[in-house]
């Protein structure tokens, strides 16, 4: 049995990394096809050498565009190469637009998908990651759902509770959980940044517990002048405490010029580092304040409390363990958020032990499409 592992960013890597290094493991028979949605071929060429994977046999070099330009051009990249490799089962990780072309091509042709990550809801459609990971979700035959209230998402929505008439017969859709493999990513690859990282603080000029970390650069806090302001705002007020590293995403630097704003006293600036190194700057730092999903559910196993700065959050499950807290988007509140959730120093992780990626394998081992 044929598996394709279809990935288009660097979070879809990173996440990926573990269920790439248990097929490798196993000797599956498998490949991995790169839409390359957002890098270049090189650069991320460069970053999968880094975490010791395999180069993908297909890249796509899809880039930038309109949502739907993307979409159709990956979708018929993809369409190409299942046609030529015809696998059995595609895996697909979170909400981006690779995801939901892959799954529409696996869909049209007979794939059947499994769905890393399934569940997962803001209910907020302004997002459209999550049109992207409903639509998934519904067109998926496996749902490795990362906990039970994920899980409890795609039951309400009336996913698995019933057989579909399809192409290739009836089918009940099947929900299992599994963990996140965002943990298992976490805990691998922390090893290799500590063995090959090993200055990073010292680089930085930074001492563990010494500073705050923040990250900003979805586009509707970066792309709103006034929330822009209210987030610096407050990164200004927290730096009066501990100082604060900032990896500015070049368009959120962009967009400080153009709205003429500028990075308070005691927060400074710095191009974003590389995974292996952000991984130490995470883990190593007194408290996190993100807008990033992915970032969130890297503090909680790193056991580093989080601010989260978005007006909902998609990872509810990290502040129902008490290991962050939902501060919005105004300076006022995530000051309130962050006195409030800074000095937290333990909780039990709500998405997973590390061992997602081999419940999934497993799972899609026993597979007979």
């Amino acid at each position: 049995m044929k598996i394709a592992v279809a990935l288009g960013t660097r979070p879809e890597i990173i996440k990926c990394s573990p269920l790439i290094r248990e097929l490798e493991a196993r000797g599956a028979d498998y490949f991995i096809i790169h839409s390359n949605q957002h890098y270049s071929y090189e650069l991320d060429r460069v970053f999968m050498e880094e975490l010791k994977l395999p180069e993908p046999k297909y890249n796509l070099h899809a880039g930038s565009g309109s949502h739907s330009e993307q979409t159709g051009k990956i979708m018929l990249g993809v369409e190409k190469a299942f046609e030529k490799e015809k696998p059995a089962v595609v895996l697909v990780q979170g909400d981006t637009n690779t995801v939901l072309a892959a799954a529409l091509a696996a869909y049209k042709l007979g794939v059947f998908i499994g769905h890393v990550e399934a569940g997962l809801r803001s209910f907020d459609r302004r997002m459209p990651e999550e049109a992207n990971r409903v639509i998934v979700d519904h067109l998926s035959d496996y749902l490795f759902a990362p906990t039970e209230a994920a899980k409890k998402n795609l039951l309400g929505e009336g996913i698995g509770g019933h057989a579909l008439i399809t192409a290739r017969g009836s089918f009940t859709p099947k929900i299992l959980v599994t963990g996140n493999t965002s943990v298992d990513a976490t805990l691998q690859n922390i090893k290799l940044a500590e063995e090959s990282r090993p200055n990073t603080l010292e680089d930085y000029c930074l001492k563990r517990d010494g500073y705050y970390l923040v990250t900003a650069h979805r586009a509707e806090n970066v792309d709103d002048a006034a929330v822009f302001k209210e987030l610096l705002a407050a990164f200004g007020e927290v730096a009066k405490g501990k100082p604060v590293l900032y990896p500015i995403h070049p368009r959120s630097r962009k967009r400080m010029e153009e709205f003429r704003l500028k990075a308070p006293k005691g927060v400074k600036l710095v191009e974003p580092p590389g995974y292996l190194e952000f991984l130490l700057l995470e883990k190593n730092a007194s408290c996190i304040l993100t807008d990033s999903g992915g970032l969130q559910e890297e503090a909680c196993t790193l056991g580093v409390p989080c601010v989260v700065l978005r007006k909902s959050s998609d990872r509810p499950e990290s502040i129902e363990a008490g290991a962050a807290a939902l501060g919005g988007v105004e300076a006022k509140g995530i000051l309130a958020a962050f006195e409030k959730i800074k000095n937290a120093k333990s909780w039990k992780n709500p998405y997973g032990d590390g061992h997602a990626a081999r419940r999934i394998v497993g799972e899609v081992l026993k597979w007979k499409p």
